[in-house]
């Protein structure tokens, strides 16, 4: 087994740094394809969702392999390698099953525990079959992170430790208030009728909102979704996707998540609506309740996301040391390459954390290597990529623990008259919304940021323990079947020995009876499998535990045995349809 994992997600990269990532379904299918035919990969698979990007594929070759997944990641995601490659990381062999199958349990995700992750899994498996990518290894272990994923729901409460992005989002909209009581009387709007938006809208049904307007480019799509909700008891209708600027003025809350390229919705739409709604209930956009209104001017229709920017008061910016820092470290080349990433950097400065202690941190300072992606890649093992891609974690998780600098923080006490709930990567909705009087937006980067500061259920560690587990078994597994066709070949080739000294005593002694004759054949083959026995039985046992890959090698040079019909029984292997589970077993 040599499989390879690079990607980057909500823990090692800015939240805009993984949008402007995000892979199209098309776009999934090409690098697949350009994946394998790639010289260091045979087979692979793309893991691609709103907070993470990875490509894993089986490659014969360590270096070659991350240069060229890397090389494909940044060309199919449209983000240059120079930018991206800060913010990759990557696993090898036991660690990159460590990791998909950490991620199935819900371990790596944004919420902690969310079970979403297994349908994501089980979809970017499908594809790989689809598009004959993912052969036996991909199979294997897609299939068993389901089935670890599964264990780990069903036989630990990892499921108290976290919810699903959707209900984590709502709560974050209403603001310590039980989302139940939050939602009693308010009408809904959800954008899109994919597997997000159809939980989304079921969340919202489920907590109890009046009524639920679904929004979709493909009409049928919605339609499907509201019949749905109506079976369960909702009240809910379709709106055309024309018609959604002129929906804003009648609820209370939008949920939008679709697969679009461009904002949905706009500041242009926002602030329109809030106007409009306004002026036919006789008011003007209200402003905090139980405090004076705010000063600033309001904000008037026409607003585009620049001057919603300028707009935004000052305090909000920082402190001078701050901005300095920014400049400073942007000016030498470190982490940061867009605003995005400003909660990374504001981090390092404030607590003036050690660089990366392998030096990657710097690539970018570096005109010569950073000019070519390839190039910074050269030379670096797997352990520095590793401890690379630690520190970046651990600066991530330290920018999430500061206080928040983005003026995006939720206060019950204000007045909303419209909350937005943006679950799609790349963004629905404007991010400068947020700054409009009257609206409160969570995305997905205020997620990442609330949920860093989300309890942690005892059951986690119990689920580490179901992984480090799994994890030893799956390799153990690998590595037997490894050598499993070496065996064969070892027994057919013993198999053929028997038949040729049979057919020797035939012409030797033609005397024997039919009897004596099957008498003597089963005595030799008898000695034959006695004498491979044990050695066959312990070359198993070797080649399971970690650094065992050589004893198939060993045992096809100590017996001659042709590689070609190795190969051939490893072909009829993979081929055998009952060597494959069946992938719906782990859905």
């Amino acid at each position: 087994m040599s499989l390879l994992v690079v990607g980057l997600s909500h823990r090692s990269a800015p939240v805009s740094v993984l949008e402007r990532a995000s892979l199209s379904t098309d776009a999934k299918a090409k690098l697949l394809h350009d994946t394998l035919a790639a010289e260091p990969a045979t087979e692979a698979a793309v893991l691609a969702t709103c907070n993470r990007i990875e490509l894993y594929a089986d490659v014969d070759k360590f270096h070659a392999g991350v240069a060229e997944l890397s090389t494909l990641l940044a060309q199919h995601s449209g983000v240059a390698l120079e930018e991206l490659t800060p913010y990759l990381y990557v696993h090898y062999e036991d660690r990159a099953v460590h990791h998909l199958f950490s991620v199935a349990c819900g371990l790596d995700s944004m919420v902690v525990g969310e079970g979403q992750i297994l349908g994501q899994i089980k979809d970017a498996l499908a594809l790989g079959q689809e598009l004959h990518t993912a052969g036996r290894l991909i199979n294997d272990l897609f299939q068993q992170a389901l089935r670890v994923g599964k264990r780990a729901h069903s036989e630990t409460g990892i499921d108290r430790a976290g919810q699903s992005l959707v209900t984590f989002g709502l709560e974050q909209l209403a603001v310590r208030v039980p989302v139940a009581e939050w939602a009693v009387g308010k009408r809904a709007l959800v954008i899109g009728a994919g597997s997000m938006s159809s939980l989304a809208a079921a969340t919202l049904a489920r907590v109890g909102v009046a009524e639920i307007a679904v929004a979709n480019r493909t009409a049928a799509r919605a339609e499907r979704l509201v019949e749905i909700l109506r079976v369960g008891g909702a009240v809910a209708r379709v709106v055309a996707m024309a018609d959604v600027a002129e929906e804003l003025t009648r609820v209370d809350v939008v949920v939008s998540c679709t697969g679009a390229t461009g904002l949905v919705l706009t500041g242009d739409d926002v602030v329109g609506a809030l106007a409009k709604a306004e002026a036919e209930a006789g008011g003007a956009l209200r402003g905090f309740r139980g405090s004076a209104p705010d000063p600033a001017p309001q904000t008037p229709a026409g607003l585009d996301s620049a001057q919603l920017d300028v707009a935004v008061p000052q305090a909000v910016v920082g402190n001078a040391e701050v901005v300095a820092r920014l400049v400073a470290a942007a000016a030498a080349g470190g982490r940061i390459a867009d605003a995005g990433a400003a909660r990374t950097l504001t981090a390092v400065a404030v607590t003036e954390r050690d660089g990366c202690p392998v030096g990657l941190d710097a690539l970018a300072a570096d005109p010569a290597r950073s000019a070519d992606g390839r190039s910074a890649l050269t030379g670096v093992d797997a352990t520095a990529l590793e401890l690379h891609g630690t520190w970046a974690d651990q600066g991530e998780a330290a920018a999430q623990r500061q206080p928040r600098r983005t003026g995006r923080a939720l206060d019950a006490r204000v007045d909303v008259r419209l909350a937005l709930l943006d679950l799609a990567m790349p963004r629905d909705i404007d991010a400068a919304v947020h700054r409009i009087p009257g609206v409160r937006l969570v995305d997905i980067e205020s997620l990442a940021e609330a949920s860093a500061d989300a309890p942690m259920a005892a059951d986690v560690d119990a689920v580490r323990t179901i992984v480090a587990d799994e994890v030893a078994a799956f390799g153990a597994a690998q590595r037997a079947a490894h050598i499993t066709p070496t065996v064969v070949a070892l027994r057919a080739m013993a198999a053929e020995v028997v038949a040729m000294e049979v057919a020797r005593l035939d012409g030797r002694v033609p005397d024997l009876d039919e009897r004596q004759r099957a008498e003597v054949t089963q005595t030799v083959r008898r000695v034959v499998d006695k004498l491979l026995h044990a050695p066959t039985v312990r070359v198993k046992q070797l080649a399971s535990e970690p650094g065992g890959a050589g004893y198939a090698e060993a045992l096809r040079e100590l017996f001659d045995l042709d590689p070609q019909t190795v190969a051939s029984v490893s072909r009829a292997d993979a081929a055998d349809p009952k060597n494959d589970d069946d992938p719906g077993r782990a859905s």
